[in-house]
């Protein structure tokens, strides 16, 4: 399968044990779309993670719904080139697009199935399956790890890597506007995003995947007492999965619930820049509305508390130079998207 990568940037990785066929790929391509992959028969991959919008949330609320229209805590994030990603989800639990996949389907929340052998026993039942995993694995039988491997793989051709931007920084003056070149400079200068979304020539995602408290969705609680209480729990021996917390507070403490590590507390994974036009809200609760909403949240410095990551520091942008940002933003959006045009069965 021909992964549309331009020059010089670096293929994603492919497990040795899911080597990319294109039986394999359209199996994943139908699972991705199959709404009857849920208990209620009303959510696919896709309904968070739409093509038409930039293969994430069409609907618009901060955050992503799921079988009964519940709601959890995360704003899905789009799935193109997800694939290059080294880390999935928010808090990175998930190592690879395969273990990725499998997780949505057993969350009471997405999909809801309640076991591996639950998803199983239901994807046995869905007809007009049976030849398309015979011709992507030899046989037709139905496991997780299949599904998973099927997903990933059509997952793995979602690269969209031309933008405007794109043009410009490999040579082409006029691919900007002169107030996206303005901003460009304040990218890599005063607005100091290149710490965390710099641009690398062999993996331009404008992503450092490192993971940074920025203060977001610390007004939703007390988030400081919680915080140390988690603290102090993991402290004494307390296993993060085993913590003492709801639902809501056990996501917004971010990765410390995967590591453990006080470093981590409110710290979420540094998302890729590319087609910010196509994928409001913004952050990982879908708090901000905006991309104006976001530049104006790092002018302030994010939201003050004891783990605040020390590169956010008040700006003190002007209304000319908020304004140049946006336009450099505009410029990540992807102009090829018309290629997933049809995707959907």
């Amino acid at each position: 399968v021909e992964l549309a990568l331009p020059p010089g940037v670096l293929p994603p990785e492919i497990p040795e044990d899911n080597p990319l066929t294109r039986a394999k790929v359209e199996l994943g391509r139908r699972l991705y779309f199959d709404q009857r992959l849920s208990t209620d028969g009303t959510v696919a991959c896709a309904t968070c993670h739409d093509p038409a919008s930039g293969f994430a949330d069409p609907r618009g609320a901060p955050t992503s719904a799921g079988v009964g229209g519940q709601h959890g805590e995360r704003n899905a994030p789009t799935v193109l080139n997800a694939a290059l990603l080294l880390d999935q989800f928010w808090d990175g639990r998930a190592v690879g697009l395969e273990a990725q996949a499998e997780q949505p389907l057993m969350n009471p929340l997405e999909h809801g199935f309640e076991s591996a052998e639950a998803v199983v026993q239901h994807a046995r039942a869905l007809p007009g399956y049976a030849e398309a995993f015979a011709r992507a694995f030899g046989d037709d039988e139905v496991t997780l790890t299949r599904i998973a491997q099927a997903i990933a793989s059509f997952e793995r051709t979602l690269l969209s890597l031309d933008a405007p931007i794109d043009r410009y920084l490999a040579g082409d003056e006029g691919a900007l506007s002169d107030a996206a070149k303005r901003g460009w400079e304040l990218f890599n200068g005063k607005a100091r995003c290149n710490n965390c979304h710099g641009h690398i020539e062999v993996l331009p995602l404008f992503s450092n995947e490192d993971y940074h408290n920025l203060g977001v969705g610390i007004e939703k609680f007390d988030f400081e007492a919680v915080a140390r209480r988690a603290e102090a729990q993991v402290a004494a021996g307390t296993k993060v999965a085993e913590l003492a917390l709801d639902a809501a507070q056990s996501s917004e403490l971010g990765r410390f619930v995967v590591t453990g590590e006080g470093k981590h507390i409110g710290a979420f994974k540094t998302p890729p820049l590319r087609n910010l036009g196509h994928t409001a809200p913004y952050m990982h609760d879908g708090s901000e509305a905006t991309l104006r909403d976001v530049i104006e949240f790092y002018d302030r410095g994010g939201n003050a508390n004891p783990w605040l990551d020390g590169g956010m520091l008040q700006l003190g942008l002007s209304e000319v130079e908020k304004a140049d940002l946006l336009a450099l933003l505009e410029s990540f959006d992807s102009s090829d998207l018309h290629r997933f045009d049809g995707l959907a069965p």
